[in-house]
This record gives C-alpha cells, sequence and structure tokens, in this order.
C-alpha cells in the first residue's frame, strides 16, 4: 500500500486498483477549510487521470465524523469579497468528487453534516455505519446547501422528501437515513471503512473501461426521457464495444479463466 499526501489535510492511499481518499483534518472534524477544499480538488483531478484507479473510496481518518461541512471558523472571518473569492475554490472540492470518471463510495461514520453530507451526496454509493448522523442544515445559518446537495438529494430520496429534510434542517440518525435511502448500506458499528474498500475490490474487478462507461451512462441518462436515455447507452456502449478490455474479457470467458484487463 502506497501513500501521497495533497496538502495538509488530505491523503490518497493506493490498495491495488483501489484508490481511498482519506479526509484528514482531525482536530477541525474534517471541516472543509479553503485549503482543504483546494487539496480535495487537487486529489481528485490526480486520480482522475490514473489509469490504475478503477474505484475511489472517500474515507475519514477522524473517530466521530466523516465531515462536519464548511469551516464556520474561517467563514466567520471572511469579509463578502473574500467570500467570493472563495467559492470558486469550495466548489471545486465537491465537483472533483462528483465528476471522478470511475465508480466512488463514501465511507460514513459520525457526523456528515452540510458539505461533509454533499461529499458523500457525491459518490456513487454511500456505506454508513450505526454512528452515522447525517443532514443539510445549511438554512439554519442563514444559507442553503451550496455543494451539490439541492440537485443531488432529490434525486436519491425525491422532491418533496428533499424539500422536507432541507427546510427542516434536521439530523437524520443512521437507521432513518437508511430507510429514507439517504444512505444505500448500513452496516456495523466501525465497519463502514472495510466493507466499502471490500465493495470496491469487488468493482474494481471488472472492466476498468466498462466501469467508466457504465457511470457515463448512468450519470448523463439520468432525468432525461427513455429514448434519449437509451441514446445516451448506446453511445457509452459504442466506446467500449471495441475495446481492449471487451476482447479480453469475452476471451477470458470463454477460455474460463480470470480476465486481465488491459485498461483499455
Amino acid at each position: 500500500m502506497s501513500e501521497e499526501r495533497f496538502g495538509e489535510f488530505v491523503l490518497v492511499r493506493r490498495h491495488d486498483y483501489v484508490a481511498e481518499l482519506v479526509l484528514d483534518r482531525p482536530k477541525a472534524m474534517n471541516a472543509v477549510s479553503t485549503d482543504m477544499a483546494r487539496s480535495i480538488a487537487g486529489a481528485c483531478a490526480a486520480l482522475a487521470a490514473d489509469r490504475d484507479a478503477r474505484v475511489v473510496v472517500l474515507t475519514s481518518s477522524h473517530e466521530r465524523a466523516f465531515c462536519v461541512g464548511a469551516d464556520l471558523k474561517e467563514r466567520n472571518s471572511f469579509s463578502d469579497a473574500d467570500l467570493v473569492r472563495q467559492r470558486p475554490v469550495a466548489r471545486g472540492a465537491y465537483t472533483g468528487v462528483l465528476e471522478l470518471p470511475m465508480p466512488t463510495i463514501a465511507a460514513v461514520h459520525g457526523f456528515a453534516l452540510g458539505g461533509g453530507f454533499e461529499l458523500a451526496l457525491s459518490c456513487d454509493v454511500i456505506v454508513a455505519d450505526r454512528t452515522a448522523v447525517v443532514g443539510l442544515p445549511e438554512v439554519s445559518v442563514g444559507v442553503i446547501p451550496g455543494g451539490g446537495g439541492t440537485q443531488l438529494l432529490p434525486r436519491r430520496v425525491g422532491a418533496a422528501r428533499a424539500a422536507e429534510l432541507i427546510f427542516t434542517a434536521r439530523r437524520l440518525e443512521a437507521p432513518e437515513a437508511a430507510e429514507l435511502g439517504l444512505v444505500d448500506r448500513l452496516v456495523d458499528e466501525g465497519r463502514d471503512r472495510e466493507e466499502a474498500l471490500e465493495l470496491a475490490s469487488r468493482m474494481a474487478g471488472n472492466s476498468p473501461v466498462g466501469l467508466r462507461a457504465a457511470k457515463r451512462a448512468l450519470r448523463l441518462g439520468h432525468g432525461l426521457d427513455l429514448r434519449a436515455g437509451l441514446e445516451v447507452e448506446d453511445a457509452a456502449w459504442r466506446s467500449v464495444a471495441f475495446s481492449a478490455d471487451r476482447a479480453e474479457g469475452v476471451a477470458a470467458f470463454n477460455e474460463k479463466r480470470p480476465p486481465h484487463w488491459p485498461g483499455e
């Protein structure tokens, strides 16, 4: 296992073809400062360009929190001009995770609030342990979810449910979050990272070309009418149908052996 640090607060660990993106600002419960946002975006840019990274798992080094959201202590010192300048940096962190071309899994325990929950929502799958507490409380401090929450949450749970959760600013404990679909897999306390890495390893055994194309079809097709969505799927299929991965996958199946993916 190798490690690479991006700035002071973000760490990337490699587990074969799985990359673990670690939020590592434990003294602030991973509150996202300007520097940390810049580091998240930088790590995501590096991972997006890495053909050996087939799946990314987003984890936390803090025992009691995934991420408590934006660094409000830092924000409290901002002038209006500071806030305007910081906005694209903050957005870069959330869009960095959201636009990763490979499958992404968030491993959530403890608090995942505001921007912290938005980082999880930016992933394809959320694994949470029973200590998880999630929510988008931004309206309680005079703003709105600005890391994708108003768009990503309704895509998970529907418009009315998302409205109720955002307008009340309430926090949900893990069982209710799982019941309502805010998280996808509920696991025993302390097992979120292990379960997420295990799931990622299972995904990473598949074709990296296929994984990226399937994600592209899922993302681009969402919200389109069926006919348009099927055209998106067809374009994604054509991008893999003549690939070296497809040839290897078919050959391996017929020869009854594990595939050795060229990744192209």
